[in-house]
């Protein structure tokens, strides 16, 4: 009655993000064309999203090729799906939110109109489980993906069941026209934001662990003041250490000074911060379980750069009362008082093997504006939040950094504290992040096929302070049998030294007769090299903030008779 894994179980290496056991997967950075952000340019989003747009674009135009043929022979006008259409009711994006399964309907968005996709779902040609991404929400995202969708229109109006409120169609549109933040960088529009001003995102999950180092574009997003407009010709990077005079170094003499690379995960302390509230409401946005993505980035050691500027590992021991901390000052502001800032302790920032970097690239190009262009603070095994973007200053100092981010957010609290009560100074600032993993696929609430036996999950864990992952356990009974799963892991990270970046995890586990007709509470947990494990339940971890969450990540899918 328990159910079998019918996969091998084990760990595979993989060479640049890519597979080096068994079955081919097509290779990350295939090229398309598209079009978003009102700018056409090439894009590489990966096998994964060429993949999903394109069997998301293939279930409208089977039906949208007849359609195109039949009103050829009859000479109609062609359809423009998503114009405003007079006389249908309003559906507010809350209530199509609201619609993401075959209980509920499905829902989506499209320009001004909503459609109800639900009778459409079953005869997907990609899976259901692909097009249920866009459940609940807008198709835009996935229909900007793949040009071909120019012939789908009539198929996608014939589910038209009203139009959005015109005040939500421009919202968006309009905060951006004028103040700070008009001079944001284009976003693809597969991102899901949790804020417009200042712009948080994140991916569909499902893409998340369909690579290793996730393509730039599908990086999760996590801005704190409008992205700063900076000239590569008028940029300076200060350095100060006490007792020497500030050191100033352009963008050139950055990269003339010897170059490294380094593969590493950030995570938003925030990730999964939606599972707090299903305990009881937290201050923060909603993210999901994709505000996590891996990267490789070159740059120059930060040790290097501090030794420049006259501060070795030797002398920092030597003058342990004067350096403790480093210091990081960001160039985002809110044009007048405001900037972000953080710190780390001093060891990490000199030590040889906390590959502490001032990146300049980001998977092979300049770092993208949304990610800290043209400079930014790498740290390794630590919270996003000391990772700092747009870097401008460096200060090796005896205190943490004063700035707000540093001193009275990114700290974890007790449930029993809340805003009324809280002693930000009783609690350190996050810095090594606590053991991790989330399925990434199936979504949640999906609807397994009557004729599908095996249940095929994927997933991503990782560990903080480059503790390896050394095992992913699933369940499908909510915890009370496991299985093990296959872990996927980058070639430089096989050795389990120094593991910065994520493990990726796959399983395909057997539903038994038994469980059929029923709701799985599907489950995973990771175990780190230090055998430190996720706890079982949210509800010990609850704080006012809704950060740290890495409980077991619990996703429910319906499994029909």
């Amino acid at each position: 009655g328990a159910p079998a894994l019918r996969q091998r179980c084990g760990t595979a290496a993989v060479n640049g993000g890519r597979r080096a056991y068994g079955s081919a997967r097509p290779a990350r950075s295939q090229l398309f064309r598209g079009s978003w952000g009102g700018n056409s340019r090439y894009y590489g989003l990966g096998a994964a999203a060429v993949g999903f747009a394109t069997a998301f674009s293939l279930s409208f135009l089977l039906s949208a090729e007849e359609k195109a043929s039949s009103d050829a022979e009859g000479e109609e006008e062609p359809v423009i799906a998503g114009l405003r259409v007079e006389g249908l009711k309003e559906i507010s994006k809350e209530e199509v939110s609201k619609h993401k399964t075959l209980e509920t309907g499905i829902w989506v968005t499209y320009k001004n109109g909503v459609y109800d996709i639900t009778e459409f779902v079953a005869s997907h040609p990609g899976g259901r489980e692909k097009i249920l991404l866009a459940a609940g929400g807008s198709i835009e995202p996935f229909w900007a993906l793949y040009a071909v969708h120019v012939t789908a229109h009539a198929i996608l109006e014939g589910m038209r069941i009203g139009n959005l409120p015109v005040e939500e169609v421009v919202e968006r549109d309009e905060a951006a026209k004028e103040g700070p933040y008009a001079a944001e960088p284009a976003r693809h529009p597969v991102m899901h934001p949790n804020s417009a001003t200042p712009f948080n995102g994140e991916p569909p999950p499902a893409l998340l662990a369909e690579e290793l180092i996730t393509p730039n574009e599908l990086f999760y997003v996590r801005n704190h003041l409008p992205v700063p407009v900076i000239s590569p010709e008028d940029y300076r990077l200060t350095v100060v250490v006490p007792g020497r005079e500030p050191l100033e170094l352009s963008l050139e003499d950055l990269s003339k000074l010897e170059q490294h690379t380094v593969a590493t995960t950030i995570q938003c302390a925030g990730n999964r911060r939606d599972e707090m509230t299903s305990v009881k409401e937290v201050k923060g946005l909603s993210w999901g379980n994709a505000a996590i993505s891996t990267a490789r980035w070159k740059g120059v050691w930060l040790r290097d750069v501090l030794a420049l500027a006259g501060l070795t590992p030797e002398e920092a021991a030597a003058a342990t009362a004067e350096v403790k901390h480093v210091q990081f000052e960001g160039l985002d502001t809110d044009g007048i008082s405001t900037w972000y800032g953080a710190s780390i302790p001093v060891k990490k920032a000199l030590s040889s093997d906390g590959d502490v970097m001032l990146a300049l690239e980001m998977n092979g190009e300049p770092i993208p504006r949304d990610h800290g262009y043209p400079v930014r603070a790498i740290v390794p095994g630590v919270v996003g939040a000391r990772n700092v973007k747009w870097l401008g200053k460096v200060v090796a100092s005896s205190e943490e950094s004063s700035n707000h981010w540093q001193q009275r957010d990114y700290k974890g609290f007790p449930p029993s504290v809340s805003f009324a009560n809280v002693d930000w100074d009783s609690a350190p600032a996050i810095q090594d992040m606590p053991v991790q993993s989330a399925i990434c696929s199936p979504t949640p609430g999906y609807e397994m096929d009557p004729e599908e036996e095996e249940l095929n999950l994927k997933g991503y864990a990782w560990s903080g302070g480059g503790r390896d992952i050394v095992r992913v356990d699933v369940s499908i009974d909510d915890g009370a049998t496991w299985l093990p799963t296959e872990l996927i892991k980058l070639e430089e990270q096989k050795d389990g030294e120094k593991a910065w970046a994520w493990t990726l995890w796959e399983a395909s586990v057997e539903v038994p007769e038994e469980l059929r007709g029923s709701k799985l509470s599907v489950v995973c947990k990771a175990v780190d090299s230090s055998y430190n494990v996720q706890p079982d339940t949210v509800d010990a971890l609850w704080n006012m903030r809704g950060v740290l969450n890495n409980s077991w990540h619990r996703i429910q899918v319906t499994v029909p008779v």
